[in-house]
């Protein structure tokens, strides 16, 4: 008898039984055999055919010529594709447990940096090197819609443009459209000149839809386009979305980033509805429930350019020792799962931070205004109450929905001024606040103290910061000024996450704990190996503890490497993330850590307050169940990984335009990272690095020794080594390749013969 027809009703066909059949099959089958052995008729080939495309973009089979098969049969994998600065390609494979495979250019298939692919492999890896592939077929564009530079003009209309993303290493033509965005957001405010080649009035404001002359478009100008149809091996097919402006506005470098990087740039309507539909501020009845602490002398220390506050600090003194308050915006209050705000911010997972711009998990009206701790306005709170005893040593803990009034907006600059240096004139202006901030300071430095003794690693790697003059061109690029106000701060925060965290754990509830692994075995021996080298340090300790680590990072400090060993150090651990295991925090020796007092801006904050709500007994609210947490922390670690992209991108765009003027000048540097092609060096004068190429060492033929983290001449046996002090030349830059071209004046006292 023939298989019955599901004539009527295909919907009852699942996935698993297509599955199941190729499973059974020894060789890939047609969409119209496998319809057939599922027993449906012709009219439901588009049935079938959806289920198939389905099928395909989630990676469960893969589409070999007309015929689809199961990738372990067909021996492929899928994962994403990442092409590195060097040109390497690698399939990222999305399952975990394999490695990294290697893609040589003509293997690459039409597939571009960031795409998710399936990949055939070659052969199996052997000698520890990564196995081999060829790319079968993108089953998503990492990137739908991508900024272009404009080349030059091409044919009768069209234009010739490249991807500002080095990695895209391809050609887009583009067509003259009817109309084109030009919009005040992405690329600042609209000059003259722009609006003049649109043939409209420079009186109009924000995102316009014109006709606009791309005659009069020149070289160097950012348009956002959708790629098309492939023309040949190098070139594509691109409509124009959008004119960003020209490339060395900072703005237009923002919006650069954003577009390569996936970051969300505008909410959805229902989203901004919602947010629109939400009081000034909170009422009484919402107070009803709540603890009234709007008497207590909360204050808020921010920098200076903060909008959004949402977190506050208390501290007073007790017969036992010190008594904390950490307040944090009760977001969760105004929030409710799966509502249309709340999909949006699981959606972005935390807020990108740009030298002149914010995209923020959610709409203004919520983290610059009803969510945020403004001074002198009443404010829905959630609390942790943290009680130490003289020496810093946490005694018990509790937590409460509160309704607070910040009394004062402070600044890290005003706090260190007034309570650390003792200045008469700042302590005159906060003299409310003085003797609570002196209180403060004591119980910082005791947590501080007792959290290095149990083995807190302390990195110090100065962050950079961008100056602008008014005319919001880059003037310098200086390590970020850090005091103790922004410890005292650090401390409180970080005090009030393990509180919440053990709370949480010793009640069983689900929890999206901030986990941190040990470091990485083998890149912990290689950066003993090279420490060694440096003179720095010896073997690789038995056992590695935060404590064992952090006295090497002390060991290399004051020296000119030392921003090097803590860089370097950094590279051989591990990612933090967000997983509903707790397995403890290595950086901070911590073994019980979570995310709590920044829910504005970070999502996996906001699972946490309505976790706690639920613990203390909140019939109202909901919060996730721990299988769901599992999926939500890979993908909240994702996104915080675009953010730290973003950032990175960003910093390498505005140094490139930095240094455009600096071309001939000489820096001091640090050589700061190796590969078989050249060296990069990080400048003394200014944080910014750029990079020597061997091929323009030309006194030698140069031969990189990966095992040593060492460039050696074969004649001379001159030697370039990590952490060696050079003076170089700047040679030129290029914003195209995001580099600066380097070559040596001075090799310094350790260029000398190896041998």
């Amino acid at each position: 008898m023939g298989k019955k027809k599901h004539s009527k009703n295909p919907g009852v066909i699942k996935a698993y039984e297509v599955l199941k059949i190729l499973r059974s099959s020894a060789t890939p089958l047609s969409g119209g055999e496998i319809q057939k052995r599922l027993g449906l008729t012709k009219r439901h080939r588009k049935f079938v055919k959806e289920l198939l495309v389905e099928l395909v973009s989630e990676g469960k089979i893969v589409k070999a010529g007309s015929a689809y098969g199961l990738l372990e049969k067909l021996n492929m994998i899928t994962g994403k594709l990442q092409v590195q600065r060097s040109g390497a390609a690698f399939v990222l494979p999305d399952d975990k447990g394999r490695k990294d495979i290697f893609i040589r250019p003509r293997s690459m298939n039409e597939a571009w940096h960031g795409d998710r692919v399936s990949v055939a492999l070659l052969g199996n890896s052997s000698n520890g090197k990564n196995p081999e592939g060829r790319i079968l077929s993108v089953l998503e564009r990492g990137k739908q819609v991508f900024p272009v530079r404009v080349i030059r003009p091409t044919g009768a209309t069209a234009l010739l443009c490249t991807p500002t993303e080095p990695k895209l290493d391809f050609g887009i033509v583009v067509e003259p459209s009817e109309a084109v965005q030009i919009p005040s957001s992405a690329g600042g405010k609209l000059k003259k000149s722009d609006f003049k080649k649109a043939n409209v009035d420079s009186s109009v404001s924000g995102s316009t839809e014109v006709a606009f002359d791309y005659s009069k478009v020149s070289s160097g100008d950012i348009l956002l386009v959708a790629p098309g149809d492939r023309i040949n091996p190098n070139l594509w097919k691109g409509k124009i979305l959008k004119y960003l402006g020209r490339e060395d506005d900072v703005l237009v470098q923002e919006a650069i980033v954003k577009a390569n990087n996936g970051v969300p740039t505008e909410f959805p309507e229902n989203a901004l509805e919602e947010a629109a539909a939400l009081p000034d501020r909170p009422s009484e009845d919402d107070f009803k429930s709540r603890e009234d602490m709007r008497e207590i002398q909360f204050v808020t220390i921010d920098g200076e350019t903060a909008k959004d506050f949402d977190d506050a600090i208390h501290v007073e003194t007790t017969p036992k020792g010190y008594r904390l308050r950490v307040a944090i915006a009760d977001v969760s209050h105004y929030v409710a799962m799966n509502s249309p705000m709340d999909r949006e911010a699981g959606k972005r997972g935390n807020s990108y931070y740009f030298p002149k711009s914010v995209e923020p998990m959610f709409p203004e009206a919520l983290s610059n205004g009803l969510c945020s701790l403004n001074p002198d306005v009443e404010r829905l709170a959630m609390n942790a109450t943290i009680e130490f005893n003289k020496s810093g040593e946490p005694l018990s803990s509790k937590f409460a929905p509160v309704v607070i009034r910040s009394h004062a907006r402070l600044t890290y600059n005003q706090v260190y001024k007034a309570i650390i240096q003792g200045d008469a004139e700042e302590r005159a202006k906060i003299k409310d606040v003085v003797p609570m901030l002196e209180i403060a300071e004591k119980l910082a430095r005791q947590i501080n103290a007792r959290r290095e003794d149990r083995g807190s690693l302390n990195f110090d790697l100065p962050e950079p910061e961008i100056m602008f003059n008014l005319q919001g061109e880059t003037t310098d690029i200086c390590p970020r000024i850090r005091n103790f106000a922004h410890q005292m701060i650090e401390e409180f925060m970080i005090a009030a996450n393990e509180a919440v965290a053990e709370f949480l754990t010793a009640r069983e509830m689900p929890c999206l704990y901030r986990v941190h692994p040990g470091p990485d075995s083998m890149k912990l021996t290689n950066f003993f190996k090279v420490l060694k080298k440096m003179g720095i340090a010896g073997e690789v300790p038995d056992p590695v503890t935060p404590q064992s680590l952090q006295q090497v990072l002390n060991s290399a400090e004051g020296a000119d490497q030392e921003f090097l060993v803590n860089r370097m150090l950094i590279r051989s651990m591990k990612q933090a993330k967000y997983e509903p295991e707790n397995e403890g925090h290595f950086g901070l020796a911590s073994e019980c850590y979570c995310h709590f007092t920044s829910p504005i801006r970070r999502y996996a904050d906001l699972t946490v307050h309505r976790a706690l709500k639920v613990a203390l007994g909140d019939e109202h609210q909901a919060m996730h169940a721990e299988k769901q947490l599992v999926g939500l922390g890979g993908h909240l670690s994702g996104r915080e990984r675009v953010a730290m992209e973003a950032e990175r991108e960003i910093l390498k765009r505005l140094t490139i335009i930095f240094l455009k003027d600096k071309v001939g000048e000489q820096f001091t540097g640090i050589i700061s990272s190796m590969a078989e092609f050249g060296f990069w060096v990080e400048f003394q004068e200014v944080m910014a690095e750029g990079m020597i190429r061997l091929a323009n060492l030309t006194d030698d033929y140069y031969t990189f020794w990966a095992d040593r983290q060492m460039i050696v001449g074969e004649r001379t046996g001159k030697a370039f080594r990590l952490g060696q002090k050079i003076v170089v030349k700047l040679d030129s830059v290029s914003l195209d390749m995001l580099e600066a071209n380097l070559s040596v004046v001075d090799g310094g006292e350790d260029f000398k013969k190896y041998v």
